[in-house]
């Protein structure tokens, strides 16, 4: 990473804080008291000592001292306590706004790009890499104002004591930063490294995770294995670079730390001892001065090796930023994002010359010209590849289009998404169902969707006779645990029910179902979009002889359209389909019959 591109990432993980700027100052005026309370401390020690040793005080007489002393440990603790806490909210506030950025984009660009990429891809951009920046925010951002604040009031309160240990400590102070930034300046390259193959790691573990089943099945064990191993040694060796110069960086902070602090040490010691009389202004150094200067010795530095610490933090944020900064920078293919609301007429889709393009640009579909009639059953039939699904996202307003599709006679660019998509019940083909309980599922958390509601869509779906059985407080794991997938499908048809669209979309619904499944889920559907405007993809022929209009779609054109009894009577696409599947079904039933 080159550093102009260091300097602009840096810039903007900065103009961030500014969303939790009073956290920022809360945290850095907590430092600098403590300051105050850690020079009491000192001078309440030196004193301390200097009253028993040099002027034989009785110890009684310093029992103010000694309450002082508890007070300023006391307050040091306090502003600690008070930092951390309020370093947390900082870091905390910015990385739930940096969070959010990132799903506002996931959510512009769309299921379609999203799909693009795996999903261990986007949980490490998600979770980890924001989480990698609340050091930055918390600890790093506030010890770059205090490693100079804290240094310049020791300085203020040295000098005027011994100007020769002042000196010291002003020559030795700029060694710490020179040499951190020298060891620094490849940590955010290491660390950017390290993200890309956590991603990468991330990405591969968790589709190999959802596929274990089909792994097993076609004996990809080994294969898989070396992949993730490989993987895994990727990301082994750059974080050992990572922690390689992160261990270096401390050495080198420590080493010229401890010479500063040991040269003041060796001043003062050979000042005690007669051999050095300078630096403090014709009377003398006192055993009260040579303690309290000592004491804030390693004090002084301290502040300089924290920010030389929490350095890494920021070569971290640096590395995480990247990735995070390219993916909202994405410039997003001209989507549908309109104003108009949708009118409550009946649903009418018509399309002219439409061409669907991919979000990099590439040609999908088209161009192609159909209409959907208002209260008409429409069935997208084709090969697989023939552009169906890209057709389907355009229609949902996921895809970019040149040419006019329109909605109830408004461009769908022009359209108000929000309301369009509300207007639309989707049962697809494998229904995502939510980590909650089935009540959760059915209503998608809405708390407005009366209960009679509910249970009319569980009755008309068929799904009561299995949420009787075990209630709508039910738990569903991940990807559907807990129910069969005729189950989970008909609760899908229950949510589509109780969306009530205008416009219902299916998406081989039946796919994958038994028959008894199959009939129950085809019977709800027929009941609920009787009257309404239904586009349904489906590879099932012999099911649309009651659709009113069939499109049939190869290599993105639509090659056909009419109602089936056309289509199967001419030669085309159509009818060749239909001829293959009875074939494969009257060859299936010779087969069990023998």
């Amino acid at each position: 990473m080159d550093k102009k591109k260091q300097r602009s990432l840096n810039k903007w993980l900065k103009e961030q804080s500014k969303l939790a700027k009073r956290w920022l100052m809360i945290a850095i005026g907590l430092g600098v008291l403590s300051s105050l309370f850690l020079l009491a401390q000192a001078a309440l020690i030196a004193t301390i000592l200097h009253q028993l040793i040099i002027e034989h005080v009785d110890k009684h007489e310093l029992i103010s001292h000694f309450a002082g002393l508890v007070v300023a440990v006391a307050g040091r603790a306090a502003c600690a306590w008070g930092r951390e806490i309020a370093g947390f909210k900082c870091g905390e506030q910015v990385r739930i706004y940096i969070r959010q950025l990132i799903l506002d984009k996931l959510r512009e660009l769309g299921p379609t790009y999203i799909k693009g990429k795996p999903a261990g891809t986007w949980a490490t951009l998600v979770l980890e890499q924001v989480e990698e920046m609340q050091e930055f925010f918390s600890k790093y951002l506030p010890q770059m104002s205090l490693a100079v604040a804290v240094p310049i009031i020791i300085l203020v309160v040295v000098f005027p004591i011994n100007w020769a240990a002042g000196l010291i400590f002003l020559v030795t102070a700029p060694l710490v930063p020179i040499f951190m930034a020298l060891v620094g300046m490849k940590a955010a390259d290491a660390n950017r490294k390290n993200f890309k193959a956590l991603q990468r790691l991330s990405g591969h573990f968790y589709d190999r995770l959802q596929s274990m089943t089909t792994i097993r099945l076609f004996n990809r064990t080994n294969a898989e294995t070396e992949v993730l191993h490989g993987a895994s040694e990727v990301f082994r060796k750059r974080t050992m670079d990572v922690l390689r110069l992160a261990f270096l960086s401390s050495a080198v902070l420590e080493f010229f730390t401890s010479i500063s602090i040991a040269v003041t040490a060796v001043y003062f010691g050979f000042s005690y001892i007669g051999e050095l009389n300078f630096g403090h202004y014709g009377v003398g150094v006192t055993l009260f001065a040579g303690l309290f200067i000592l004491i804030l010795a390693p004090e002084f530095y301290q502040p300089l090796r924290d920010l030389g610490t929490f350095y890494h933090a920021k070569a971290q944020a640096v590395g995480a930023a990247e990735s995070i900064v390219e993916f909202l920078d994405l410039e997003v293919a001209d989507l549908p994002n309109g104003q108009k609301p949708l009118s409550k007429d009946a649903i009418t889709i018509s399309a002219d010359n439409l061409e669907v393009y991919s979000p990099d640009g590439t040609k999908l579909v088209g161009p192609v010209s159909f209409n959907l009639d208002a209260n008409k059953s429409t069935a997208l039939v084709g090969p697989s590849g023939a552009g169906k699904t890209s057709l389907i996202n355009a229609i949902l307003g996921f895809m970019p289009y040149e040419g006019s599709l329109k909605i109830n006679g408004v461009e769908l660019k022009s359209l108000d998404q929000h309301s369009w998509r509300q207007a639309i019940s989707w049962v697809g083909q494998n229904p995502l169902l939510l980590h909650g309980t089935i009540l959760d599922n059915v209503t998608l958390g809405n708390p407005d969707v009366s209960e009679a509601r509910v249970n009319d869509a569980l009755l008309a779906s068929f799904s009561a006779e299995f949420v009787e059985k075990h209630g709508l407080n039910y738990q569903i794991t991940d990807r559907s645990g807990g129910l069969s997938v005729g189950q989970a499908q008909r609760l899908a048809l229950a949510r589509a029910m109780v969306q009530n669209g205008q416009f219902w979309l299916l998406d081989e619904p039946t796919a994958s179902l038994d028959a008894k499944s199959e009939r129950l889920v085809t019977q709800g559907l027929h009941t609920s979009t009787a009257g309404k405007t239904t586009l349904m993809v489906t590879h099932q022929l012999s099911q649309l002889k009651e659709v009113d209009n069939i499109l049939v779609m190869n290599k993105g054109q639509i090659e056909q359209h009419g109602d089936y009894t056309l289509l199967a009577s001419n030669d085309g696409l159509f009818r060749t389909m239909l001829s293959a599947q009875q074939s494969a079904k009257a060859q299936d039933k010779g087969n069990l019959d023998a």
